[in-house]
């Protein structure tokens, strides 16, 4: 009597659109895992530099290697879920060393603030954290997508390199007889 399906199929988005909307979502998922990782990052910082006698920047380093252990989860599991999952061991390599190079980035700018102009008060710490954080952010968004969850080729992709490849083996090529 009618049809079974449950509605119209829809189709992905393609072209500039449709690429365009997924980096946006891509963009949006980053930023919610490294919004999070920033509170877990700035909590841990607070709670080790408060609560212990070490310096503001070992402080602030191991507040970032929580965080990073704590984003890397949120990337593989929610930002990256639909990446290339075959190379565990290359993702996690690339992800540590992408990740140092932010921390480096991240605490740099804490140390010149801290060390450099003896901007040393709570809230200036926080705030060249906060500033450390975003700099070295703009660098691990651009090196985990490029780098580190790498991206499948596109379904439109892979269809059309299948319909290529069954019209090629539909139609071979002629065969002259001719040879050099």
């Amino acid at each position: 009597m009618g049809s079974t399906t449950s509605g119209p199929t829809r189709k992905p988005r393609g072209g500039l659109r449709g690429r365009i909307d997924m980096f946006m979502r891509e963009v949006a998922k980053f930023g919610a895992v490294g919004g999070a990782g920033l509170l877990v990052n700035l909590a841990v910082f607070n709670l080790v530099r408060h609560t212990t006698d070490l310096q503001v920047v070992r402080a602030s380093v191991i507040a970032t290697i929580v965080a990073i252990a704590f984003n890397y989860v949120g990337f593989r599991y929610f930002t990256y879920r639909d990446r290339d999952k075959s190379g565990r061991t290359r993702e996690m390599t690339l992800f540590l060393l992408f990740s140092a190079v932010g921390l480096v980035i991240e605490n740099g700018i804490l140390y010149t603030a801290t060390y450099g102009f003896d901007w040393d008060s709570p809230l200036q710490s926080n705030i060249f954290k906060f500033l450390g954080i975003g700099v070295a952010t703009l660098f691990r968004f651009w090196s985990y997508r490029t780098w580190v969850f790498r991206a499948l080729p596109g379904r439109e992709t892979v269809a059309g390199a299948e319909s290529f490849l069954e019209a090629g083996a539909a139609h071979p090529p002629a065969v002259t007889g001719k040879r050099r």
